[in-house]
């Protein structure tokens, strides 16, 4: 009898069977209630719900607000999607924009220390939202950001006093972070990646052109110590893309100048950083963010101002790209210490060879060698244009571009499979022909002319083999077009090789040396006749829409997934945001 009183009055708590659920708080079941209706009225519901707690992050109670951050927490969830442009909260922000908000973030020493991250990446986030389907005002607002103070003062905030620092806007930060950021990975000398990061340099750079000068502030080289920090359990994806820096990293305490140390720029940060990442790109985060790395650079390219500060011989730099080490490629060392100060444009070109010579491989990743050839063929058009006579390392980079084509030669078969080589070859071949009609106007001496002409001369086995390539079938166009583009390469080649041939044979020697061959070319120059050849200093611009637009669409996708698992949302409780609230009695 006792037994069944307790079972009886156990019965009003919880039913005895281990199926049932248990009694469940009065605000649970007020949730339950809101939730359990048709699809749109659980809608109409939780943007209700949503908006009250927003109203209440303005009441006075401070209860009342910490409960609001723990309701709006559980809305993010409800919302949360892989593709933000399908996330509805955004609505709301893009109507009421949260932009001038997040400078301030940004622009105040405490909050960018611990929130500059998110901030960031946000940003990056918002003006990816519906970017192609209608007006972003986060596109509009980023567009211009005109943050004229930070132009004139150095980009790191180690070399500002405490004013500067506090007054610093949302250049001198972005540029700030993601220095620190990728400092970080070129002293460990990992080839890890950041997307989330690079697709906010890549915003500000190719939506705002203001931008570009800041990519050019010099400040005082320096290796920023990285900071151990106490390690938190993440997920495998982590390494990914989405780990912010350290917050002693994000604050960059004052480190005293050194007047004999070389200075550095955002760009040569970026450029150590590129040379890192583009290493390995046979994973697929570390392929989009070299994918990434090469539009940054394509955009760079094609912006006057930045032209002429790569391209400016006042301004001089030693870059330390990293390199790959490599048997075949003969490396001792993956670096060279001994680098010559030179305008920043050869680093790019050095960047581009060092990707050229070793990614020639079964997995040859097409879409990033077209990128690096135009990005080649860009800089020699501002080069044309303007007549700079760049003293460049042209004989690595011709050296390069041959090798390419035999490759691409060799394993014709193999790749016609998956690529259309001849319009890669294409774009090679009509890098010499800009060398051969345009050189004149552009290299250094009149001897980089002759041993443009000797390395030419040295291709003529690749320029033949294209003749009679592959010239039937879905690739007969194509490769109609390197074999045209070829004209003036073959002229050359028929033009010299008899004159070689010959001054060998009157001076009875078996293998003539480099400095013969040159001989030859410097007296033959005069019965020479090449055809004109139009367009070769004219180019695609770059338009993200909607070639790229695929590639954005997925890479954002990626960023909100990783940043979604990655983020900590323990600093969200209740008893976090009650803590600091210490006014609450």
């Amino acid at each position: 009898m006792a037994q069944q009183l307790v079972e009886k009055k156990a019965g009003l708590l919880r039913r005895m069977s281990s199926s049932k659920k248990p009694l469940k708080e009065k605000v649970v079941l007020m949730y339950d209630e809101i939730f359990a209706v048709s699809i749109t009225f659980k809608e109409y519901n939780i943007n209700s719900l949503f908006h009250h707690c927003v109203q209440a992050l303005g009441e006075e109670h401070q209860i009342k607000v910490v409960n609001a951050f723990s309701v709006s927490r559980e809305k993010m969830y409800l919302q949360v999607t892989d593709n933000i442009s399908q996330n509805t909260i955004l609505e709301y922000v893009m109507i009421n924009s949260i932009f001038e908000a997040i400078l301030q973030i940004l622009s105040d020493v405490s909050s960018r220390g611990q929130h500059g991250y998110d901030a960031v990446v946000l940003l990056a986030l918002l003006v990816n939202y519906r970017k192609y389907e209608s007006m972003n005002p986060y596109i509009v607002k980023l567009s211009i950001v005109d943050d004229e103070p930070t132009l004139d003062v150095s980009m790191l905030s180690q070399y500002k006093d405490k004013e500067e620092e506090n007054q610093g806007g949302f250049f001198s930060t972005l540029t700030s972070m993601v220095e620190s950021m990728f400092i970080a990975d070129v002293d460990e000398k990992l080839s890890v990646t950041n997307e989330a990061i690079l697709l906010a340099l890549y915003e500000a750079v190719h939506l705002n052109r203001n931008f570009i000068t800041v990519l050019a502030q010099s400040h005082p080289e320096i290796d920023i110590p990285v900071v151990p920090t106490t390690p938190t359990p993440t997920t495998p994806t982590t390494p990914l893309g989405t780990t912010p820096p350290s917050l002693d990293m994000m604050n960059n305490p004052e480190l005293p100048l050194d007047p004999n140390l070389q200075t550095s720029n955002l760009l040569i940060t970026f450029l150590k950083y590129a040379s890192i990442v583009m290493q390995d790109t046979k994973d697929e985060h570390r392929l989009n963010s070299a994918r990434l790395c090469l539009i940054i650079l394509t955009c760079i390219a094609e912006d006057q101002y930045a032209d002429a500060f790569l391209h400016d011989d006042n301004m001089n730099f030693r870059v330390n790209l990293h390199r790959m080490m490599s048997s075949c490629l003969h490396r001792k060392k993956a670096v060279d210490k001994n680098i010559p100060s030179r305008p920043l444009v050869c680093a790019v070109l050095d960047l581009m060879v060092e990707f050229i010579i070793t990614h020639m491989m079964k997995g040859f990743p097409m879409d990033l060698y077209l990128r690096s050839v135009k990005i080649i063929h860009k800089l020699l058009c501002y080069q044309k244009i303007c007549r700079i006579r760049l003293h460049n390392t042209w004989r690595e980079l011709w050296s390069a571009l041959i090798n390419l084509l035999k490759f691409l030669l060799s394993n014709e078969t193999t790749l016609l499979a998956k690529h259309n080589i001849f319009h890669l070859a294409l774009l090679v071949v009509n890098l010499f022909n800009m060398f051969i009609t345009y050189g004149d106007t552009f290299l250094p001496t009149s001897n980089s002319y002759d041993e443009l002409y000797y390395e030419i001369v040295r291709m003529h086995q690749v320029s033949t083999a294209w003749v009679f390539s592959t010239n039937t079938g879905q690739w007969k166009e194509a490769a109609s077009k390197v074999t045209h583009a070829l004209v003036n390469v073959r002229a050359i080649i028929n033009h010299f090789n008899p004159k070689i041939e010959s001054y060998a044979a009157v001076n009875h020697i078996s293998q003539l040396s480099e400095e013969q061959v040159l001989e030859v070319v410097r007296s033959n120059y005069d019965t020479l006749t090449l055809k004109l050849q139009d367009g070769l200093d004219q180019f695609e611009r770059y338009s993200e829409q909607p070639k790229e637009a695929a590639f954005f669409k997925e890479l954002v996708r990626s960023i909100s997934l990783n940043v979604r698992k990655n983020v900590s949302l323990n600093t969200l409780s209740q008893d976090v945001l009650l803590k600091e609230f210490s006014t609450i009695s």
